[in-house]
Formats: structure tokens, C-alpha cells, sequence
């Protein structure tokens, strides 16, 4: 189960007891808010697209949508999703679930500039009813992520 494999990855750092494991489902935004119980943009949705044989994830705050303009501007190629199947085989988690820790060292992982303005935000842990609140510097670190990226529509 995916979620087992982010709770060992954490435990390297002493962090695993810090994932939340909820009764409800916390699939999407809307959801993840409710059980967390913040305003749904501080949710770190995890986004996956493709780029050749190539995977990015992109983790934006939870009420910005990617702007194809600046996505292409800074990846060079129009943003294209994964397909579900796709992402479980190349991220190892399934929708719902999809965060950016404990994924082949092959993924790239972008943090889009839209969650710097929250102290703490909650990205999911692997599986639909995870999360873990983390300040944008503990999500950088742990997300091992290559840049802070500016590829959401503004408000």
C-alpha cells in the first residue's frame, strides 16, 4: 500500500507519527479540507503530468488550475495528464492519493509559487483518507523537489 511506503520514507527523518490518517475520504480538494479541516487552498494537490517518458509532478495550492501558458513556457511542451493508469505505474500512487514522497528517483517534482503564502500546507501521504501538514520549507526538503515553479493561474 502506498501510504506504508511514505510513512517509511518519513520515518528516516522521525516524522512518520506527524501523517494523518482519516475515517473520510480525502480524495479531492473539497474533501481533504474537510477532514483536515482547513480552507481548501492550503490542500497541496499533486499534479502528473507527462513530458515524453518523462514525470513531473507539479504541487500546487488547492484552489489554483495550471495555466497552459506559463506551463509551456517553463517545461517547453504543452501540460499533459497522466492517465490514472499511468500514474499509479509511474508514480506509485493512485488519484486520490498522489503526493511527492516515496516516488522513483526518475519523477521530477516542481512546487508551484501559489502555496508560499500559507505557513503550513497538506499534501496527502499515498493514499485517499492521508495528509501531513508541512511548512512550504519541510515540503521543499521532503519532496525533494528541483525548483519552486510559477505555472498556476493567478486568482
Amino acid at each position: 500500500m502506498a501510504i506504508e511506503k511514505v510513512r517509511e520514507y518519513f520515518k528516516q527523518y522521525g516524522m512518520e507519527d506527524r501523517i494523518l490518517e482519516m475515517e473520510q475520504s480525502s480524495a479531492t480538494v473539497e474533501l481533504a479540507a474537510l477532514a483536515v479541516g482547513v480552507e481548501p487552498a492550503r490542500i497541496a494537490k499533486t499534479l502528473s503530468f507527462k513530458k515524453g517518458e518523462e514525470t513531473i509532478l507539479v504541487v500546487t495550492a488547492g484552489d489554483r488550475k495550471i495555466d497552459n501558458a506559463k506551463y509551456k513556457h517553463y517545461f517547453g511542451l504543452k501540460a499533459k495528464m497522466l492517465t490514472p493508469d499511468e500514474v499509479l505505474e509511474r508514480v506509485g500512487h493512485a488519484i486520490g492519493g498522489v503526493c511527492p514522497f516515496a516516488v522513483p528517483k526518475e519523477v521530477q517534482v516542481y512546487l508551484d509559487e501559489s502555496m508560499k503564502r500559507f505557513e503550513t500546507v497538506y499534501p496527502a501521504c499515498g493514499s485517499g483518507n492521508s495528509a501531513i501538514g508541512l511548512t512550504c520549507e519541510e515540503l521543499e526538503k521532503y519532496s525533494n523537489s528541483k525548483a519552486w515553479v510559477d505555472v498556476c493561474k493567478p486568482m
